[in-house]
């Protein structure tokens, strides 16, 4: 708890402690291998941000939409978001202050000589959100991919990845390989020269981090959501098929893409390639293990839109 945020005070800005903590464990650790996960909440629902970086946002993004959120009584702080009469200016301000403790956290590595033995991952979690005042589409914030945040088109889900360690990962190099959050550990576990556990869906992209081995390519991508009416996707290759309202449709169309030529989703080609969607159906049907807390009532998948 923050007792300079007590009650309806605001005394105290989360992620400037988070940042400071982070820059003194990176210190504390200098002389030893260390693993720093900093898990920044910015830009999240709640828009706010420090005034000196407000003020150098404000009335550069208008019109403005003011956020009526929830600011006093019982359920403040408990779950709905503060209002925010600028949301604009705080979303980019909170950008403003994310991209300064990136750069400092970059600086404190070069500065202790630790740059050319670590390696700094940037990345996002899932797409741009919409709650609390939040503006993507002011700001083409989903880069004109279809959906935001708890959708799993592309949008949703396709995130930003940088990775720098001098002298090992070639500058302005870029990669069309395809990867999700769990390759990370056993990649982490490669580049420590660790084994990573047995029977983990994970594939390690050391290779393409540093040049060197074989990569190994994914032979699809899963994804599943329990909100929103229940959603489901799978990805081989180019090609990616869409389920909605699962939960209550659970023989409900399936919507088919093809990511190189069509990567905002815009034309769905299940009902031209009706054998495709049957065989990815049947792929992402034994992605998933049952859990007694998530359940789909997967079955068909055989209609389209």
């Amino acid at each position: 708890m923050l007792e300079d945020n007590a009650g309806t005070m605001k005394n105290a800005y989360a992620p400037e402690l988070i940042h400071q903590k982070t820059l003194a464990f990176i210190e504390q650790n200098r002389e030893r291998p260390f693993f720093c996960v900093v898990a920044s909440i910015m830009p999240h629902a709640e828009l706010a941000a420090p005034e000196r970086y407000l003020a150098q946002h404000r009335g550069k993004y208008g019109p403005e939409k003011p956020y009526a959120g929830v600011d006093d009584g019982p359920t403040y702080r408990n779950g709905p978001y503060a209002s925010q009469s600028e949301p604009h200016a705080a979303f980019a301000a909170m950008i403003n202050v994310l991209d300064d403790h990136v750069g400092e956290i970059v600086a404190k590595v070069r500065a202790l000589g630790l740059a050319e033995n670590t390696l700094i991952i940037f990345t996002s979690d899932n797409g741009p959100h919409t709650e609390g005042g939040a503006d993507p589409d002011y700001f083409g914030s989903n880069g004109g991919l279809r959906g935001t945040k708890r959708d799993l088109y592309e949008g949703g889900i396709r995130v930003p990845m940088i990775a720098w360690w001098p002298g090992v990962i070639r500058p302005g190099s870029e990669t069309s390989h395809v990867l999700a959050f769990w390759d990370v550990m056993p990649t982490l576990a490669e580049l420590a020269q660790l084994p990573a556990p047995p029977g983990i869906d994970g594939i390690s992209f050391a290779p393409t981090l540093t040049g060197r081995g074989q990569q190994r390519q994914h032979e699809y991508l899963y994804w599943e959501f329990h909100e929103a009416g229940g959603r489901l996707a799978l990805r081989q290759g180019d090609w990616k098929i869409v389920r909605n309202d699962v939960l209550e449709k659970p023989d409900g169309p399936a919507e088919l893409y093809h990511l190189a030529s069509d990567p905002a989703e815009k034309n769905n080609l299940a009902a031209q390639q009706l054998e495709r969607v049957r065989a990815m159906a049947a792929t992402m049907r034994s992605a998933r293990v049952d859990s007694p807390v998530f359940r789909f009532a997967q079955k068909g998948y055989l209609q389209t839109k």
